[in-house]
């Protein structure tokens, strides 16, 4: 059975996706080279590897919203 694409955040961090096979696209259908089965997104918008996550977010103090807005 192929596993499922999960989006899960890290505290104050990035967006962590796992599940296998998932491709990565841009507005302009650029796409980005997805070589593993977990990566991490930037959620800070301070990497200089976007959308990938460096760890910036823990040299700007980067905090994300203790939940999920209902409704966005």
């Amino acid at each position: 059975m192929e596993e499922r694409t999960k989006i899960s955040t890290y505290e104050n961090g990035p967006f962590l996706v796992t599940g296998g096979r998932f491709r990565i696209v841009d507005a302009d259908g650029g796409e980005f080279p997805v070589e593993k089965e977990t990566i991490a997104l930037c959620r800070c918008g301070a990497s200089t590897k976007k959308p990938f996550c460096d760890g910036t977010h823990s040299k700007v103090g980067f905090r994300a919203a203790e939940r999920a807005v209902e409704g966005a």
